[in-house]
């Protein structure tokens, strides 16, 4: 099932709240990769944030293979300049039952930082996430371990932020969402999407993940994906809202919601 290229079409497929779930659709080739980038962006994202590129002996092999596949010349930082998509390559070390990040070229990250995660397995790379552990562990261990060469899947989820950059480091929430109330939530909210897939390399048996990020503010939304959001802030709030700081936003937001809801219907 195609996931699409913006946050209006990949809300209704990102998880609303509740359980974290994996949440996989299978892709075609034809919807793996965005098709037309904007590569003077990602230059410009990459000038801007240099140390998002970081590569171990490791992945050098699969970033050249990577490269390759694309029919680029390099490894993995070409592949990821001349693509839409930040890149991350996963490696499984012998003797070993989790996957390791080996590289990463990432010029729009979402409040991380590819030189502290380079090297770490995946569950120690997903710490931060409530739940992780608990919950989705061991589904990704299992998936991994069983996708084949060919197959290609993607996910996507969703965060709210206060700000349109394409690069995001999170504020304290009290700091960050200070200004924004239900009169002015839909200029000053931004709903941030990343488009994630998966797939296997088949000469190295490395895993490629990719990261697409797209971001809209909350009134460009179409009114059936405000209500969607405005519906998941009470899950949020129950379960990651401390992470995600929704308590600082989620009442603007429901409130923005119901006032665009009252003007359609007047």
């Amino acid at each position: 099932m195609p996931l699409g290229f913006s946050v209006d079409n990949l809300l209704p497929k990102s998880r609303g709240g509740g359980r974290l779930a994996i949440g996989l659709s299978k892709l075609t080739e034809d919807d793996w990769l965005q098709p037309n980038p904007d590569l003077a962006a990602r230059a410009e994202g990459f000038a801007a944030y240099p140390e998002g590129i970081q590569l171990s002996p490791e992945g050098e092999a699969p970033g050249a293979e990577l490269a390759a596949m694309l029919g680029l010349s390099g490894g993995l930082p070409e592949a990821a300049r001349n693509h839409h998509e930040d890149m991350c390559l996963l490696t499984l070390r012998e003797g070993e039952e989790q996957y390791r990040l080996v590289g990463a070229a990432v010029a729009w990250p979402s409040d991380w930082t590819p030189a502290e995660k380079l090297g770490l397995p995946l569950r120690a790379l997903h710490a931060p996430i409530q739940g992780y552990e608990e919950q989705l562990a061991t589904g990704v261990d299992h998936f991994m371990a069983k996708l084949k060469p060919g197959a290609i899947y993607g996910r996507a989820n969703w965060f709210i932020a206060a700000t349109g950059a394409r690069r995001w480091v999170a504020k304290p929430p009290e700091v960050a969402f200070a200004h924004v109330t239900p009169e002015n939530a839909g200029q000053t909210l931004f709903v941030r999407s990343e488009r994630q897939t998966l797939r296997r390399l088949p000469e190295t048996g490395a895993i490629l993940f990719t990261i697409g990020i797209y971001i809209a503010s909350l009134g460009e939304l179409s009114s059936p994906n405000v209500a969607r959001l405005a519906g998941a802030m009470e899950d949020l709030l129950a379960g990651e809202g401390e992470r995600r700081g929704a308590g600082a936003y989620a009442h603007a937001l429901i409130g923005y919601a119901k006032r665009r809801e009252s003007e359609r219907a007047q």
